[in-house]
């Protein structure tokens, strides 16, 4: 029955479902980085959240509006760069 439902859904629905379940995959692994649920005080946090960047994400079923946490779109460094050339 679910099956059939979702097969006759709407886009819009689809998207909305999407949408929905790749926030609460984000913010439960936020919440295992930081230690504590958004909100909640907590004695084994480690970090603090400091934000989310919205950016759009295109499947399927539309482009969707993803919150990513700051921290995951943090600009990597190298380990080692090459040598300067003269």
């Amino acid at each position: 029955m679910l099956a059939e439902a979702l097969t006759d859904a709407s886009p819009d629905l689809m998207r909305s479902l999407l949408q929905t379940m790749i926030d609460a995959l984000l913010s439960a692994d936020v919440d295992a980085v930081v230690g504590a649920e958004w909100g909640k005080p907590s004695a084994d946090r480690v970090a603090q959240r400091n934000g989310y960047r919205h950016r759009d994400l295109d499947t399927r079923v539309g482009t969707i509006d993803v919150q990513i946490p700051e921290w995951l779109l943090a600009r990597r460094k190298r380990a080692a760069s090459a040598p300067k050339r003269r």
